[in-house]
């Protein structure tokens, strides 16, 4: 069975992947995505996966919403793509899923920017999602 980590990473990379294919391509590319891992996933981790990212990509105008608001003299088209990604999941955990505590939502994000974002992602993204939290 998948932990945590496991699918929360999946889910990031398909929402990146959703910023650079339309809404309709996605199945297919989730299909191929899911195909070409070296570590196979089962069809019922799979649909877990994709329930959230579905569940993540609804919420995107609220969330980005809040992201324009909380991220002072920045908008989110002029975020890193992958720190975008990694803003969005993060933003959907800590105010629509109740499961996951804020500061758990807040530490696998950042291990998220600091495995796959840039030099300054960790910081950026700790910032804005602590930002969040304080306002909450």
């Amino acid at each position: 069975m998948m932990n945590r980590r496991k699918l929360r990473e999946h889910v990031f990379k398909l929402v990146y992947m959703s910023a650079f294919n339309s809404g309709a391509e996605m199945d297919e590319q989730s299909t191929l995505y899911f195909d070409g891992l070296e570590e196979p996933v089962a069809e019922e981790e799979r649909e877990t996966c994709m329930e959230r990212f579905r569940k993540v990509t609804e919420m995107i105008p609220e969330i980005d919403e809040q992201l324009n608001r909380t991220a002072k003299g920045w908008k989110t088209n002029r975020f890193a793509s992958c720190d975008l990604a990694v803003l969005r999941l993060a933003v959907f955990e800590m105010l629509y899923d109740e499961t996951i505590p804020r500061g758990v939502a807040i530490n696998e994000a950042v291990e998220l920017a600091k495995q796959y974002g840039g030099d300054e992602s960790p910081s950026f993204v700790n910032g804005i999602l602590g930002e969040i939290a304080r306002e909450e």
